[in-house]
């Protein structure tokens, strides 16, 4: 559907929910570089811009610039490089705990056993919320994301309700007495100048939902890489048995796997001025909605670009955005990727999914697999 949107309806319009869509990889890219055309304070999904809701203070991922820029440089420093690299041991270690007493069981889920989990003891020990506590946080947070099929994100649009992030309320009462080396710390002590140039900190329910996005970005994506890590290096064996024989192409793969099934397909824009593709005009106030998941397969940018390679020549893919939004855990991401799929085929060089369990995810925002079970030799 992607392929012929792009030769036959390279601007799509669709009438039953309002909206436009762009799917090739320049118009894409273009698109999310615009931010003063395409603007993110709306939202960033269909139904949320639809709602006409007021987007609470903190929601990074739904904020224009100044205020987008201010709050990006706060958590820019906790994603610095240096921090990424030093969490590998850590990451490492988790990981093997999970895979560990899974060898010699004939299978596993790769979604269950490991892609719910690992990312969420990362993202859980950067924030400071106590192990015991993270599987309870992470399912909050998921739950806000989920939808029935075929229905959009009541919670949000119904009930007018957006990212209150309550569940961490207690956390951070703890963590205001007791500081530690975490960014829930490092985020209540940040003295920044706000829009108004008043020089602050971040007020309580901003901080709240500062927190419950971090928390969502850094466990939902993560957790679909690593599932479709499994979904398509099952239908690609030859190349799974290279990337066994010689784990230093894993890097590669990772990029690959990111290119091939984004975790998120699709983001969508709020447009505040008219724009011109293929000789129609799209009116401003309407919501454009960006293929990723197209784009990155677009022959256009990508020669074969429907085709999995991890001996690919690697090219700028659009999983991550572009610009403005571009992701800021995109560094953590891979690493995680990476050290999943050398624990993984490290234990596990062989394995087929058992696709009349595997069950794909419904939400609104990402695509990938809720559950994903493996059954090994």
């Amino acid at each position: 559907m992607f392929r012929r949107l792009r030769e036959e309806a390279p601007l799509y319009r669709n009438e039953e929910h309002d909206f436009y869509a762009v799917s090739r990889f320049e118009d894409v890219r273009a698109g999310l570089a615009d931010k003063d055309t395409f603007i993110s304070g709306r939202g960033a999904i269909l139904e949320l811009i639809k709602a006409n809701m007021e987007i609470p203070s903190g929601v990074l991922i739904f904020e224009d610039p100044p205020i987008h820029t201010i709050h990006r440089n706060l958590l820019a420093r906790m994603f610095a490089p240096k921090k990424i690299r030093e969490l590998e041991p850590r990451i490492r270690e988790l990981t093997a705990r999970s895979l560990d007493p899974l060898v010699g069981a004939g299978g596993f889920d790769f979604v269950r056993d490991l892609g719910k989990l690992m990312p969420m003891w990362v993202i859980g020990g950067l924030l400071g919320i106590p192990e015991e506590d993270q599987e309870s946080v992470r399912d909050s947070v998921d739950a806000e994301l989920r939808t029935e099929a075929g229905k959009p994100m009541i919670k949000y649009t119904d009930d007018k309700e957006f990212a209150s992030g309550e569940i961490f309320a207690k956390y951070l009462d703890w963590r205001a007495e007791h500081p530690s080396d975490d960014i829930m710390t490092e985020l209540m002590n940040a003295e920044f100048e706000d829009e108004t140039g008043t020089v602050r900190r971040l007020t309580r329910d901003e901080l709240l939902i500062y927190v419950n996005v971090v928390a969502g970005a850094g466990n939902e994506t993560t957790t679909r890489l690593i599932g479709w890590a499994g979904k398509v290096l099952a239908d690609h064996p030859g190349q799974r048995r290279e990337l066994a024989e010689n784990p230093s192409l894993i890097p590669r793969a990772v990029e690959e796997l990111l290119r091939f099934e984004p975790p998120a397909p699709h983001v969508a824009r709020y447009m505040t001025r008219d724009v011109e593709y293929y000789g129609q005009t799209v009116p401003a106030g309407n919501v454009m909605m960006f293929l990723i998941g197209s784009a990155n397969r677009d022959e256009r940018h990508f020669p074969d670009g429907e085709r999995f390679d991890i001996h690919r020549e690697v090219r700028q893919h659009l999983t991550f955005g572009l610009g403005t939004h571009y992701c800021m855990g995109s560094a953590l991401a891979r690493l995680e990727g990476r050290i999943a799929l050398e624990e993984v085929l490290k234990r596990f060089p062989e394995w087929e999914v058992d696709l009349d369990e595997a069950q794909l995810s419904p939400t609104s925002t990402v695509r990938g697999w809720e559950t994903l079970p493996v059954l090994t030799p």
